[in-house]
């Protein structure tokens, strides 16, 4: 299982990665902020850094305003 958010636990699946995550959660916005287990994952790598059973993965929305 994969933790995403202290909130919701997805399936793990073999070769699983950042971005699949964000496709099983409905993650759609284009400016996030990503980190595995503590470390930032910059969106360049999203499709290709693995997530291991057992990761945290945190999601941010970066909203602006003024």
């Amino acid at each position: 299982m994969i933790r995403v958010n202290n909130k919701w636990d997805i399936p793990w699946q073999q070769a699983m990665t950042v971005k699949n995550v964000l496709e099983s959660c409905g993650f759609s916005h284009h400016h996030l902020v990503v980190s595995v287990n503590g470390r930032l994952v910059p969106p360049d790598v999203y499709a290709k850094q693995p997530v291991a059973d057992g990761d945290q993965v945190r999601v941010v929305h970066v909203i602006g305003g003024g």
